[in-house]
């Protein structure tokens, strides 16, 4: 058991991580409560495609098979990449299915000597501490449980599943008043395909959200029911893009070291700060040209779907998605209808929302209003101590994680997948590369109160959500600076400030 590990969950994350361990020489243990890998691509609705175009959501050593052609893969589609990638790689060996891990318990030193610590887990090192975690795992198959004994536990649990948003409502006008059916879209997504199908198609849908899950849920419905158009309420609208180009510019641009330099990272020294100031009017110019192509492109002044903020802003919350197929054109043929309200209610017809002298009647009500993924961390812990360390508030809260990775105050654990990019894949595989160096011994951390600084810092700069898209060049230059590798992975210098940065550019780095 000196050096053991254990990963819990077989999604994106959780794959990577242990192709990358493998590669050190570490046998990792693979907890996946369900029957396959995949995590959320494997409970979606039959419409969701991938959000990035391929090329930008790929493996770096790994291509998608040349008989995927279109630009946003489909789901069935992104499945099989996956279940390729882990056959590939040797994986599912390491992988235990029907394993649903409980709990996790860290048995060592005692709360008081590990406050007392000035080094992460007393000296800074991966397996340096007397502790272990204790992982009480269930069989989904008969119920029986059965404690595992490791020393260090990568999570990967992913932050869009398991524990749903459900907004608060106004006193008296809870869902129980309401004569429908009212489920969140978690539910709807692991519903099968036919059942989905049956549920909407004679129905009068209502779908409350703005985002990805939303709009393929409307598509979805609006395609499959004939007889009622599919109202959707929103309380704010976003920048959401028909396709990869504005004004017949790839918006890759937007990835590239310049288009960066325009973006103010944490603990900046002045003078960079000063740039940044004085680049305010190419910042505003930038996102002025996509918003003028997307008004251009699409109706949205028409449908009241001009957002007050600007297109950036979306970019750097992750707040702006692609649109399914056919979106506008559903908007204009009425089998969808949009309505804005910063509330809702519920009485025994439907829905209240402000502004309408009538309740929106329906009969089924899909809430498609995000995910607690904090909450789902924060419960796996068994020490109430550790539950309050991991957590920081709200919905929108980040997890005060150093590289995004490490917490200061929890020792030999690791957490992947809580920080949103533009390419999640792209994102993984880098901290699975970071992380695989640490257990090797071959990053030292810094002591405790400069990763809390540190950590701090970017939980500051992530207030409204965690995401560090337009920022994931420089914190990439981190995680090689970190590692010992070249953070400048472009040939010349045109090609290192101007072409889009992808994960073709950092292949191989835990081999060096």
């Amino acid at each position: 058991m000196e050096k053991s590990v254990a990963i819990i969950g077989a999604g994106l994350c959780g794959l990577i991580s242990c192709k990358y361990l493998q590669e050190k020489g570490f046998n990792p243990i693979v907890f996946e409560a369900e029957d396959g890998i995949g995590g959320v691509w494997r409970h979606t609705i039959a419409s969701t495609k991938l959000q990035n175009h391929r090329k930008s959501w790929e493996f770096s050593d790994f291509p998608w098979h040349p008989s995927v052609k279109e630009d946003n893969p489909n789901y069935q589609q992104v499945l099989d990449y996956l279940n390729s990638y882990a056959e590939h790689f040797d994986i599912i060996p390491c992988i235990r299915f029907n394993s649903k891990v409980i709990d996790i318990d860290y048995v060592g030193e005692s709360i008081e000597e590990m406050k007392s610590w000035e080094l992460w887990g007393g000296n800074g090192l991966p397996f340096g501490s007397k502790g272990k975690w204790h992982i009480t795992v269930q069989d989904t198959n008969n119920l029986s449980t059965e404690v595992y004994e490791v020393k260090f536990v990568i999570l990967c649990l992913g932050k869009f599943s398991g524990v749903p948003y459900i907004p608060e409502f106004p006193p008296g006008q809870g869902p129980e008043l309401f004569k429908g059916k009212v489920m969140h879209s978690m539910e709807y997504s692991a519903m099968d395909k036919e059942s989905a199908a049956a549920l909407i198609k004679s129905n009068k849908v209502t779908i409350v959200g703005s985002r990805k899950s939303a709009l393929d849920t409307a598509v979805e419905c609006a395609n499959a029911n004939v007889n009622h158009p599919c109202t959707m309420i929103q309380r704010s609208t976003h920048w959401h893009l028909p396709d990869h180009t504005a004004w017949g510019i790839n918006l890759g641009f937007l990835f590239s070291r310049f288009a960066e330099f325009i973006i103010l990272n944490p603990g900046e020294p002045f003078l960079r700060s000063l740039a940044f100031t004085l680049l305010s009017p190419l910042r505003w110019g930038l996102s002025k040209l996509v918003e003028s192509s997307l008004r251009w492109k699409l109706p949205m002044k028409k449908f009241g779907l001009i957002p007050s903020h600007s297109f950036l802003q979306d970019l750097s919350t992750c707040s702006s998605v692609m649109l399914p197929q056919k979106f506008y054109d559903k908007l204009t043929e009425g089998s969808i209808i949009i309505k804005k309200s910063e509330s809702i209610g519920f009485c025994k017809e439907g829905l209240i929302i402000k502004g309408e002298d009538k309740p929106i009647e329906t009969d089924l009500v899909i809430l498609a209003t995000g995910f607690k993924g904090e909450q789902k961390l924060k419960s796996i812990f068994k020490s109430t101590i550790f539950q309050k360390d991991i957590i920081n508030g709200s919905l929108n809260s980040s997890i005060s994680l150093y590289r995004q990775i490490i917490h200061p105050r929890i020792p030999q654990l690791g957490i992947i997948g809580y920080t949103e990019d533009v390419s999640n894949i792209f994102a993984a595989e880098m901290r699975c590369q970071w992380l695989a160096h640490f257990l090797d011994g071959r990053i030292g951390l810094p002591n405790i109160i400069e990763m809390e600084k540190d950590a701090k810092g970017w939980e500051n700069r992530m207030k409204l959500k965690s995401c560090i898209a337009g920022n994931s060049i420089w914190y990439n230059d981190q995680f090689c600076k970190d590692m010992g590798c070249n953070p400048r992975r472009k040939n010349g210098l045109f090609a290192e400030l101007f072409e889009p940065y992808g994960p073709a550019d950092y292949v191989g780095l835990t081999r060096k």
